[in-house]
């Protein structure tokens, strides 16, 4: 039984085409479903539903073989324990600095709200800077508006949620994707078809494009 750990969302919908090419195809509307645990078209394939967020921590940890996450929850999460073997070139989007247009930075230490906290604390100790940083959860172009902080990070697609309330996307910290995550020891002991599923996703993904 190969396990593949999945998301609601834009991501989801995103994969499911490419998971069809594999034959694997939910038997019930996920969407719709308030099971956790999904059977499949294929006997050897089920899916799990979780938190994009734990998506990592479920294939790292081996309660999924495979998963499909984002490269900003990646990024945030920086597990050792796994491979990232496909960039599936789906939900694509771009991690960056965003702060009130025509305002010039503070002379004295930044304050920078995000829930990409890691990223965060990396990308600053990278330029030798000295930032506080401010952990939320949502709503992050409002931290800026009431003085909480000088500048966000966040996920920008259009950026026009950022210009409604009058910020600006400003730094790039990192270009998005989906990418196929794969649990290291399931990757050794079903490799056979853990690498045939990789690759017709692969073959998917190349003929999308």
């Amino acid at each position: 039984m190969l396990t593949i750990a999945l998301s609601k969302g834009r991501i989801l919908d995103d994969t499911l085409p490419l998971l069809e090419q594999a034959g694997i195809i939910p038997t019930e509307n996920i969407e719709k479903s308030r099971k956790l645990i999904i059977t499949t078209t294929r006997d050897d394939v089920r899916l799990l539903i979780v938190r994009a967020t734990d998506v990592p921590t479920y294939v790292e940890l081996g309660a999924a073989d495979l998963g499909v996450a984002g490269k900003d929850v990646l990024l945030e999460y920086g597990g050792q324990g796994l491979y990232e073997p496909l960039d599936l070139q789906i939900a694509k989007c771009k991690l960056m600095t965003a702060g009130p247009v025509d305002t010039p930075e503070p002379s004295g230490r930044l304050r920078v709200a995000t829930k990409f906290v890691n990223v965060a604390k990396r990308y600053y100790a990278e330029q030798g800077r000295q930032v506080d940083i401010i952990k939320l959860y949502g709503s992050m172009e409002l931290a800026p508006l009431v003085g909480l902080a000088d500048k966000i990070i966040d996920v920008v697609d259009t950026g026009n949620t950022l210009r409604a309330n009058g910020l600006e996307p400003q730094e790039l910290i990192a270009h998005i994707s989906s990418r196929l995550i794969v649990n290291r020891a399931s990757m050794k002991m079903k490799h056979a078809d853990i690498q045939t599923l990789i690759n017709t996703l692969s073959a998917a993904v190349d003929a999308r494009h």
